[in-house]
């Protein structure tokens, strides 16, 4: 049985869908990080770097529990874990791996901190809104480029790379607005392709339960948010 750690941001609905797609057992615990339970003395045994989404595989290499965490190389242990979602084919797999790097060093901090500055942070910060919604759309104008000449991010099939994207691309019309998704045709075909699968549709009702048992971000406590964000007393610069 694998113990899943998390909430319902993108980087968890990733592990949510490989899981699906994958048919491991698995169960939930829920982090509740706007009440910075990421913070815990115990939560920071499994992941010193406070974020969620964690797993525990309990059956693990060599059959003992083993802890994973980051998003990426969770999807990466998984795949290697049952054989599936990743081609063995060296260059094919690489075309996978390189594409899923994009989501994670750039898909996925640029998106986040265009949410962050449009939602979370105080007036002023014109420039840092500009800078990286520019970026959230420089970087899907790359996924569009890249879906317009293949069926799937990795290629031919659909794999890690797509689930690790996808969770942040289905967003495209509400973070940065109808008209980007509307030249976005070939990504936003793909999206809807993949909202299709029942595994995802699976993932996506369970990430619904968890976020139904969790605190919402304008529900959490003023000084549990700056905790969260690194700001005010808890800012280090």
């Amino acid at each position: 049985m694998i113990k899943l750690y998390g909430m319902g941001s993108p980087n968890v609905v990733k592990i949510y869908i490989a899981l699906e797609e994958l048919g491991l057992p698995y169960e939930v615990a829920p982090v509740d990080v706007f009440t910075g339970k990421q913070f815990d003395a115990e939560f920071l045994k499994l992941n010193p770097n406070a974020k969620v989404p964690v797993i525990v595989d309990g059956d693990g290499p060599g059959g003992k529990p083993y802890t994973c965490f980051e998003s990426g190389a969770i999807l990466l242990y998984l795949a290697e874990k049952t054989g599936e979602l990743l081609s063995k084919d060296i260059a094919a797999k690489y075309d996978a791996i390189q594409w899923m790097m994009v989501q994670m060093t750039t898909v996925g901090p640029m998106f986040g901190q265009h949410v962050h500055f449009i939602r979370f942070a105080p007036g002023g910060n014109d420039y840092a809104k500009s800078r990286y919604t520019t970026q959230a759309i420089r970087v899907s104008e790359v996924i569009e480029q890249r879906l317009a000449a293949s069926p799937y991010l990795g290629g031919a099939e659909y794999g890690i790379a797509d689930i690790a994207t996808y969770p942040w691309s289905r967003n495209i019309p509400a973070l940065l607005g109808e008209p980007v998704a509307s030249k976005l045709p070939h990504t936003m075909k793909w999206v809807a392709t993949i909202s299709e699968r029942p595994a995802v549709k699976a993932a996506l009702a369970k990430v619904d339960a968890v976020r139904a048992a969790t605190t919402a971000f304008d529900k959490a406590a003023a000084e549990d948010l700056d905790r969260v964000f690194g700001r005010g007393k808890f800012a280090a610069a």
